[in-house]
Order: structure tokens, then sequence, then C-alpha cells
């Protein structure tokens, strides 16, 4: 795979900068992608009337618009991130498959692996919509895939592989990785004869350069390639269980109680379980601990809109990421970033290199004054949401701080991060530091999923913001105890909860900046 240089691994360890998704492109990973070709039409008019024949209404249709899905929506999504993109598939020679290859072809995805055969019908979903509401989806699918296509397709899989840095195999379970496909799939990116649950381990076999992902409807379909990566939703996680889900908070919980089932289950290295408005949960084995180890990410839905693939842009981005050899936790935090940035559109999008940029140049002044947050969270209370403060210095940031903010934010529903200002830091930890400005830190901070809101305090303590805010609870990370914290007395006092969370020497700043000084290396996640 590529790699990202030490400097720039260090930057991105955890945080994400406004530059990442540039250098990614510039990286320009080889990505194949084998699956199931959609057709996406969105067809949007004005009802006026109701039809004589039954009570429906009538759409007069003034736009239609059609978009890749489906596969083609993740490779579509990773040619406008900056990968090479490679895709394999099957399409009918139709209209459908006419106008899907125009645009792949148009979107610089290379199209010469996918195979147009005269008995496949390209499967097309029309949503008929007014008024931002979807009101029918007809859908025009194959009712048997020609087998003589398959063969042509698992034909052209070798050539296709060729100097892959990764592969997605996107498994909409309409057929086009099935029989001869699927035999060719296991063939080229089969395990070897090495162990199922180390990364490690499977490093000596011939696939040891190439990512494998596996974005699938029945991911235990693909559990004996062992992949990488395994990206199933809440419904296809639940499949993998062979139980039900529950609804809403619920979800996460339950996804970490059954961590170890759903890495055995999908074969996987590591599991991200996207959970729509509940963001992602991502599982992986531990090297320290029997316990799997989590990430969390937490997604940032605004007015419902009528979008459809944010799944593939989040898989897209999370493989290139992993492509360019960034951390698994960096990724998936990225990855969540590029599906927020398509969920606030209608219709099937993808996400640019230079839309990613942008939205993550959007945190880069969100650092909000006393005066505006206090009205921020008096809004929050207002909707009964609960407020959890924390506040730290926050300069070079890694795994340790992203695991002690996570768990911060699930202790309520909105996350107050206070930062200590420069002047301060340099009290605290010497003249050298910080390493980072306190504008680039709340940059940092701000474009994490799991954080609402940032400040920079200047006081030697925050209980003045304490005072202002009066946080439900007030979480703090070290080896303290409540009892131990100047802040103690002024949060019990208007009836808060103080909290101490994980302590992770192992991942400290200081620990992470000695190891630079020392060896120049990198510290990975």
């Amino acid at each position: 795979m590529a790699r990202l240089s030490n400097q720039e691994g260090l930057a991105n360890q955890e945080g994400l900068a406004d530059w990442l998704p540039g250098r990614l492109a510039e990286e320009r990973p080889v990505v194949t992608v084998i699956g199931d070709s959609i057709l996406d039409g969105w067809w949007d008019g004005t009802i006026d009337r109701f039809c004589r024949e039954a009570p429906a209404p009538v759409v007069q249709v003034q736009r239609r618009d059609f978009a890749p899905g489906g596969a083609a929506n993740t490779a579509m999504n990773l040619a406008a991130m900056g990968a090479d993109v490679r895709f394999v598939s099957l399409v009918g020679q139709d209209s459908g498959g006419h106008k899907l290859l125009e645009q792949l072809s148009s979107a610089g995805v290379d199209v010469s692996h996918v195979v147009a055969h005269e008995d496949m019908t390209t499967t097309t979903k029309f949503r008929v919509s007014s008024g931002g509401q979807v009101m029918l989806r007809l859908d025009d699918a194959a009712t048997e895939v020609p087998a003589d296509g398959l063969r042509q397709m698992a034909a052209a899989i070798p050539e296709a592989l060729r100097t892959s840095s990764a592969v997605v195999l996107c498994d909409y379970g309409a057929g086009a990785l099935d029989g001869a496909v699927r035999d060719a799939i296991f063939h080229h990116l089969g395990p070897g004869n090495d162990g199922p649950d180390s990364v490690e381990a499977r490093s000596s076999n011939a696939r040891q350069d190439t990512l494998l992902v596996v974005d699938a409807h029945y991911p235990g379909r693909w559990a004996q390639l062992r992949p990488d990566l395994s990206t199933p939703n809440a419904q296809e996680a639940a499949r993998l269980l062979g139980t039900e889900f529950p609804g809403g908070a619920a979800r996460c919980p339950f996804v970490e109680a059954h961590a170890d089932q759903l890495l055995r289950a999908s074969g996987a290295a590591a599991v991200v379980v996207t959970l729509d408005r509940e963001g992602t949960l991502t599982i992986r084995r531990n090297d320290t601990s029997q316990k799997p180890a989590t990430h969390r990410t937490w997604a940032r839905p605004q007015a419902e809109k009528q979008a459809s693939g944010a799944g593939d842009t989040f898989v897209a981005a999370l493989t290139i990421a992993r492509a360019a050899g960034l951390p698994l936790t960096t990724s998936v935090n990225l990855a969540q970033a590029a599906a927020d940035v398509v969920v606030h559109r209608p219709g099937t999008s993808v996400c640019t290199t230079e839309e990613l940029a942008k939205h993550l140049r959007g945190f880069a002044d969100t650092a909000l004054t006393d005066e505006e947050l206090a009205r921020q969270v008096d809004e929050h209370r207002r909707e009964g949401k609960r407020i959890v403060l924390t506040n730290g210095c926050f300069d070079v940031l890694h795994r340790g701080h992203t695991r002690y903010l996570n768990q911060a934010k699930q202790l309520g529903d909105v996350l107050v991060v206070a930062l200590n200002s420069d002047s301060s830091v340099r009290k605290l930890k010497g003249p050298d530091r910080p390493v980072n400005h306190e504008a680039d830190r709340a940059a940092v901070i701000a474009a994490l999923s799991c954080v609402d809101h940032v400040t920079v305090f200047d006081t030697p303590t925050p209980i003045p913001l304490i005072d202002l805010l009066r946080p439900d609870v007030y979480a703090k990370g070290g080896d303290y105890t409540p009892e131990m914290l100047q802040e103690t007395e002024a949060v019990e006092r208007y009836g808060g909860t103080v909290t101490i969370l994980d302590y992770v020497p192992e991942h400290s700043t200081t620990a992470v900046l000695e190891r630079i000084r020392s060896t120049g290396e990198t510290p990975q996640s």
C-alpha cells in the first residue's frame, strides 16, 4: 500500500486537517471495485390532483436525474477522492447500461473490465418524489443473471487486480458476485494458510500488499476470505449475528457486547458497523487484551433529506485512507466526515476531494466565545439534552485522547471541550509547548465527530467556565479521584457530577514526542 510520510502520519494520527484529502488524492492509490451495478433515477415533480383510477397522487414530472448507484457509486466516490479506480461489474446492453458506463467514464473510472451483456438487464431504481418527499420507488432488475456474463466478468478480474493497493467487494445480492465471479475472487484473493485472527498472521500470503474491504448485504458469504475490513450496516450486522438489533441509542452497546461474534462471523480483522444517525462503531482485535478494541464516531445529521448512498461514500473514504496507510481510527473519522458531506444533499451524490477539504476547513474557526457557548448550551438544555464538559491541552492528538473523548461523549448528549490557551499550556508543560497553536488544536478537536462545541480558556482552572455553563457532567481523564480536583466543589455545588475516565499513559503526548525525538518514528494506532 502507499504510505504517508511519518510527519504526515503523526499530524493525522487521530485528527483531521483540511489538507489531508488533497494529500490522499496525491497518493492516487489503485483501487479495484468488484460488485453489483445500479443506476439510480431521481424523478421530481409537482402534485396538484389525484388520479381517477385510484386514490393515488398524480406527479407531474419536471426533472429527471440519473446517477450511478450500488458498487458504481462506491467507484464514483473513490474517483472523486483521487483514487485510480478500476471497476469490474456486469450491465445490460440497454439504455441504463449505456447511461451508467457513460457517467462512470466521464468521472474517470476505468470501465474496461465492465461486461455489457445482451441477456442482462441493468438494475435501475426510479424514485418519484414531490416537495422533497419520495412517493414511490420502481425497481427494474434482472430476474436471472446470465452465466455467460459472469464467466466474462470472472475472466476480467486478474487484470483488474494487477498492482491494486485495495479491493472493495460490493455485494448487494443482485447476482453479479455469484458463480464464476465468486470462484475467481476466492482464487485470487484467498487468505492462504495462515491464522484468521490477526493482520500480522496474514502478512506473508499472496494478498499481503492488497487491502480487502467487504461491503455486503450478507457479509458472512465472504468470511473465508478473511478481509481486512467489513462494513455492515445495522441490518447486515444483525444477519451476521442471526438476531434482531435494538433501536436507537441501544445499538452501539449491543454491537460492543457482540464484538467477538461479529469478528468471527465476518472473518474480518476489523468490523465497522454503520448506524445511520448514530454514526459508526469500529471493533477489532486487541493485541493487549482479550476484549476487542472499539472506536466510535458520531454522525452530524441535519434536516431530513432524501439522500441515498452515504454508506458507499463512507466505504470509499475509508478505503482510500487505509490504502494510503492512515491508522484505522483516523480513516474511520475521515470516512464519517465524507458521509456527513453527502447525507445533507438530496439524491445520490459523491464527495470530492475539494468538498471534503472544505468541510474540514469549516471547523477551523469553530472555537466559541464564552457568551456564544452559553447560548448554545442553553438551547441544548431547553431541548432536554444532557451536557458534558471536559478540558485539556490536546496538543499532539493521539489515540489516548480520542478514546477519552469518545468515552466523555457517551456520558451525555452534547460534548463541550475546553482547550487550554497557548499561554496556559506553556505554564503547565514548559516553554517548548504547545506544539500546535490553539486555533489549530481547536480545529482538529472540532473535526472529531464526538465533539459538539469547542472553546478556549485562559484561567488557571476551568472553574469560571463550569460556573457559567453548569454542565450535567464534568469529565476528567487521568490518574485522579474527584477529591483531588479543584473543580469538584464547583460542579457539586449546583448538583452536577464529576466522572473520571480512563488514563492511558502509554499514549501520552509527552511519550509521543519523546519517541519522535529519539527514533524519528511515528506511533501507529
